[in-house]
């Protein structure tokens, strides 16, 4: 397996690999080409427009957002908020910070939305998305449609769920780069509690008690390391395959239901982003197209140039 950023040796060397950030990384990156590929697999093209994005919004006191870069949640925001054409500022949070979220909504969480001339903060994405969505400062309302319960795309999602946290975990924070992985008390807050398959929450983590006191950092780190250095080939082959079953249930390049831009994309396109930190997976071209449709859309970089 070849690993850009970060060496095997590092990996398993340093903490079980994921207890210093990588060094040089201007002179050891290797592009992942491979990730940028689109195969000719895709089903029939619709020829449908795209989204008609409305006029630059400046608010006098930006609103800002508060994220982690990995976290699918806080991407929904991101994406609506480009979508909408909303200047707004973006305060990434390091994951280990529990100080900053809760003093703004009493916990732990993310995203979080803070309007400043409203003096003004909310949490939850969804309920993000509809109040920008909805208040008449922010552009024409009610440009995003609504959900539309389909159910064959929440079915692929689950069905790839135990095979994404496989590949993508181990290489969020052996990257070096997202910001929330800066250092290492973040990085390892994030393994501390974010379980790998085939383990379960209950079993990674713990419940507090004696009884249950969750596995050992060391173990945890050591499988993140495993993780990271075994052969991710027949992972993203059976990714691969995974990705033509989805490309022929999306509706266009531009939207993956029929009608025009919905929350379905805004749900959907934040959960692939983070495929595209995984090397050697193969696009069929309708959805690649989709990924970078609405990442220039919405003004949320894709991950191609770090792909391990």
């Amino acid at each position: 397996m070849k690993v850009s950023l970060v060496s095997l040796a590092s990996l398993l060397g340093v903490a079980a690999g994921f207890s210093a950030a990588p060094s040089s990384i201007g002179n050891t990156r290797s592009v992942a080409t491979t990730s940028l590929t689109s195969v000719q697999l895709s089903s029939t093209q619709v020829d449908a427009a795209p989204f008609a994005k409305p006029p630059r919004v400046v608010r006098e006191q930006l609103p800002t957002v508060y994220v982690y870069d990995h976290c699918p949640f806080c991407v929904r925001v991101r994406l609506a908020m480009g979508v909408k054409n909303v200047k707004h500022l973006i305060h990434f949070l390091a994951n280990d910070d529990i100080a900053s979220p809760t003093a703004l909504v009493g916990k732990k969480i993310a995203p979080i939305f803070e309007l400043p001339e409203d003096n003004f903060v909310m949490g939850e994405s969804l309920d993000i998305i509809a109040k920008i969505d909805t208040d008449p400062r922010f552009g024409p309302t009610n440009q995003i449609l609504p959900a539309s319960g389909r159910k064959d795309i929440k079915a692929w999602q689950k069905s790839v769920q135990t095979l994404l946290r496989t590949l993508q975990r181990p290489r969020y924070v052996a990257t070096g780069l997202l910001p929330e992985f800066q250092q290492i008390d973040g990085r390892h807050a994030f393994i501390k509690n974010h379980q790998l398959p085939p383990y379960e929450k209950p079993e990674w983590k713990g419940d507090g008690t004696q009884e249950n006191p969750g596995m050992d950092m060391d173990v945890k780190l050591k499988l993140y390391a495993e993780a990271m250095a075994a052969d991710p080939t027949p992972l993203v082959e059976d990714l691969n395959a995974r990705l033509v079953e989805l490309d022929d249930m999306l509706y266009s390049e531009h939207y993956c239901s029929e009608g025009g831009f919905s929350l379905d994309d805004v749900d959907l396109w934040a959960r692939l982003r983070s495929i595209t930190i995984v090397s050697g997976v193969q696009w069929p071209s309708k959805l690649r197209s989709y990924m970078d449709n609405l990442s220039a859309l919405g003004d949320v970089p894709l991950y191609d140039e770090m792909a391990l």
